[in-house]
């Protein structure tokens, strides 16, 4: 009897020890489903471009790596969760968690952030999104992204003309033109220059150009590589007239509701840190998509300083002022201020 006692009670343990167990492995699982975090990542790069692999694969990698394994990102090139001009809406709707765009896709909502964008404020990739970054660090343009959680800003080297078939030397050259511009920004130059701009995103530029409908485009030589556009651009006049801009942008909720470790490893993997690299991404590719061109037996102007060019500076230089007086028309009476400081910060970022 006191043998069969024992015995049950060792069973009874092994039964207890078993459910504890089963309940301790069930608690882990659960505790890290709770604790992994899967951030959906939104852009219209391809898929296959060292911008997306160099940049965005690599933030995410970073990202996962910081924190610990807890956070995951999955990448949607290609416009495979929002369209290039949707793309900042879908962060602050939920549809993505990051967004990564222009700012001039959605015309007219961050208009101080733009002034980046005009002629003389920035040289190459690197000093622009130096220039942008320390605007946006030093509160002068945060205001226009209250509605997520910035992560870092960058852009362009600056953007030239390359067209077809018209070998373009002065701005009478481009009388007539249909020629892509990637902001309203750009768009209003060009018109100042004789060209008839129209607006549609990058991606969609190599049909439109193959198709006839457009003459050309305003692009930095990046853009040229990662888009093929070499391929039916013969004819490049390299008057740099703009720089494009762009944010990497979280959405405000999602960043909420990261645990502090994850916040963290959010918050190592942004701010300047983040836009010089994206600037010297850009730069490699800029002077490879020149050399691609060089190698082509492509026909390359140069005009370096525009501003102080007979032929060039005055529809440049009316770029510029309409585009401040503006925004100054719409009560942003601090448009002056901030083109200033970024000719400020434009001297400190290429000191760096």
């Amino acid at each position: 009897m006191a043998s069969f006692e024992i015995t049950r009670g060792i069973n009874a343990m092994k039964r207890t020890l078993t459910c504890m167990l089963t309940l301790s492995l069930t608690a882990a699982a659960v505790s890290t489903a709770q604790a992994e975090t899967t951030l959906r990542m939104s852009h219209f790069w391809p898929g296959a471009s060292a911008i997306n692999k160099q940049i965005f694969d690599a933030w995410a990698e970073q990202v996962e790596k910081d924190s610990n394994g807890e956070l995951k990102v999955e990448n949607y090139p290609s416009q495979t969760l929002s369209q290039a001009d949707e793309t900042y809406e879908a962060v602050t709707n939920g549809i993505a968690d990051i967004g990564i765009t222009a700012q001039g896709y959605t015309n007219g909502r961050f208009p101080l952030s733009q002034i980046v964008e005009l002629p003389g404020v920035a040289s190459s990739a690197p000093e622009g999104a130096c220039v942008l970054q320390t605007l946006y660090d030093d509160g002068q343009i945060a205001s226009e992204y209250d509605d997520t959680h910035v992560l870092f800003m960058f852009t362009t080297g600056p953007g030239y003309i390359h067209t077809r078939e018209t070998d373009v030397q002065t701005p009478s050259d481009l009388e007539g033109l249909r020629m892509r511009r990637p902001t309203a920004v750009a768009g209003n130059i060009l018109d100042n220059m004789g060209a008839e701009p129209v607006g549609m995103p990058a991606p969609e530029i190599y049909t439109s150009m193959q198709r006839g409908v457009l003459d050309g485009l305003s692009f930095p030589w990046e853009g040229m590589k990662t888009f093929r556009l070499n391929e039916l651009a013969e004819y490049h006049t390299q008057v740099p007239f703009y720089t494009l801009i762009f944010v990497a942008t979280m959405s405000q909720s999602t960043y909420d509701s990261l645990s502090p470790e994850q916040q963290k490893a959010i918050d190592e993997n942004s701010g300047m840190k983040w836009a010089d690299n994206a600037g010297e991404v850009f730069a490699s590719i800029d002077a490879a998509g020149k050399k691609e061109a060089e190698e082509a037996g492509h026909t390359i102007r140069v005009i370096d300083n525009p501003l102080e060019d007979s032929a060039w500076q005055k529809p440049l230089k009316a770029g510029i002022d309409k585009y401040l007086g503006d925004l100054e028309s719409r009560g942003l009476d601090q448009a002056r201020d901030v083109y200033y400081a970024a000719l400020e910060a434009r001297k400190s970022c290429s000191a760096e």
